[in-house]
């Protein structure tokens, strides 16, 4: 009997933040070992499928980093990272695309229905959902900057159950398809379509003090602050276009944005469903 009032009382305690968060918009951003570890796979599809089921309108932004390069290894090419993003040439341009909006894509489509949920998979070329154009910050060949987004396609997904699952390739004005990063693409969406919510699964708790303690979380940030831990070195590599996508959208009317620890089981459900979070938010 014990048990089972501790299995009500967590459902009760839950209750306040599903009310809080029925009908609104949550980004979830996935990538990093959530996505190569089946167990936890499972988990955040189960927890998007459980969390669309309570009435919250949820999307999923995925990369495809590790599959990317496992793919370019198996046909010779070598992985080149600049500042925290991948090289892409015009044979990578191709095989980002197949690998992400095809194979990584359909496979989390399909993870989904195994756990009773309905999805469709979407990639950025789908109705023009980002626009995009060559990167002009650095030379880093078939990658895109995002200059539009038109959430039509992920509106009437959701408008008709399902959950959509968006693979983070652009188009340009030309037919051009471009290699997105995935939290630049997922933050873009999530201030599109007025999101209460932008959840990114990392491997690492949040944003540490120090790199090597992650018990030295800094639970908060504000966007001022930013500049000054990326120049001390705190918030580096590829966190660094993460949280700079995360202020972009805050200041384009996103409410909130959380890195949480993706490694966690049911990691997005206990930053959701408690008052304290589980990761390093972000807020004016």
């Amino acid at each position: 009997m014990e048990e089972r009032q501790k299995r009500a009382q967590i459902l009760t305690e839950a209750l306040p933040y599903i009310q809080k968060y029925a009908g609104k918009t949550i980004v979830v951003k996935y990538g990093g070992a959530a996505m190569t570890d089946e167990t936890l796979k499972t988990s955040v599809m189960r927890d998007i499928v459980l969390l669309t089921s309570v009435g919250m309108r949820v999307v999923l932004v995925h990369g495809g980093g590790p599959e990317i390069s496992r793919i370019l290894r198996r046909l010779g090419k070598e992985s080149v990272f600049v500042g925290g993003l991948r090289y892409t040439d015009e044979e990578t341009a191709e095989i980002v695309s197949m690998v992400l909006a095809g194979k990584v894509n359909k496979s989390l489509v399909s993870l989904v229905h195994k756990c009773k949920g309905r999805a469709i998979g979407l990639c950025g070329v789908d109705g023009g959902m980002l626009r995009a154009k060559k990167l002009d910050s650095a030379d880093l060949g078939y990658v895109g900057e995002i200059v539009a987004v038109d959430t039509s396609a992920v509106e009437i997904a959701i408008a008709e159950g399902f959950i959509p699952i968006v693979a983070t390739v652009g188009i340009g004005d030309d037919g051009q398809v471009y290699n997105i990063n995935a939290d630049t693409a997922a933050a873009a969406l999530a201030a599109a379509l007025k999101a209460e919510k932008l959840i990114s699964l990392t491997d690492v708790r949040g944003v540490l003090a120090d790199k090597d303690n992650e018990d030295s979380l800094i639970a908060n940030i504000s966007l001022s602050r930013i500049p000054e831990l990326i120049g001390r070195g705190v918030i580096s590599g590829g966190m660094i276009p993460k949280i700079e996508s995360c202020a972009d959208a805050i200041g384009r009317g996103l409410k909130e944005a959380v890195i949480i620890d993706g490694r966690i089981e049911h990691s997005i459900l206990l930053e959701l469903f408690s008052d304290t979070g589980i990761g390093t938010l972000f807020h004016i």
